[in-house]
């Protein structure tokens, strides 16, 4: 049992020295830059970010991420619309219920009952603070994302690596093998 723990420890001590045979200064790896430039402006994310505050969509179209500003202003305007829509029908079935309350019904609300009405204006209510709570979500993403694009904007992405898709179909079993390649050429 002493000699094995011996044996091992000798394993462990000279499998873990580095040995050198030769030193040759112009073998020394460099490290390099991952980044396209040199003119590296640390504001870039804080200028997207400004922008998209100030302007949905200008901080995408300071990044130059045109295809990005239909999504920003189709999100934040259908939110608004159903955020219109909704509030415009909560007033109408709450001015139908009051308006029965004070005893001059709206005709076009006589065949529903009063629990109807007060479960229809709920229903309405809710979904226009839903809506506004969606306005303000797309509002806070559309700055994360000007930030978060402009920040990565900057960072030197080519073919040297790489992750792609890959599907390969079985020939023995006939079945599709689904995967990732993370490829790095040196």
């Amino acid at each position: 049992m002493n000699k094995i723990i011996s044996i091992v420890l000798l394993l462990f001590i000279f499998g873990n020295a580095a040995v050198f045979a030769q030193t040759n200064n112009d073998a020394i790896l460099k490290i390099k830059d991952t980044v396209k430039s040199n003119d590296i402006d640390p504001l870039t994310p804080a200028k997207a970010a400004f922008y998209s505050a100030i302007l949905p969509g200008l901080g995408q179209a300071y990044n130059k991420k045109y295809w990005k500003i239909p999504i920003v202003y189709g999100a934040i305007g259908t939110s608004t619309y159903l955020y219109i829509d909704n509030t415009k029908k909560y007033n109408q079935y709450r001015d139908a219920y009051k308006s029965r309350l004070a005893g001059n019904p709206d005709p076009d609300y006589d065949y529903l009952s009063d629990k109807q009405l007060i479960s229809a204006q709920e229903f309405y209510q809710r979904n226009a603070s839903l809506s506004a709570l969606f306005i303000v979500g797309f509002y806070i993403l559309n700055i994360i994302d000007a930030n978060v694009d402009a920040a990565l904007i900057q960072f030197n992405v080519n073919q040297n690596l790489s992750l792609r898709p890959e599907y390969n179909p079985d020939s023995v079993t006939l079945k599709s093998n689904l995967g990732l390649t993370l490829n790095y050429r040196f």
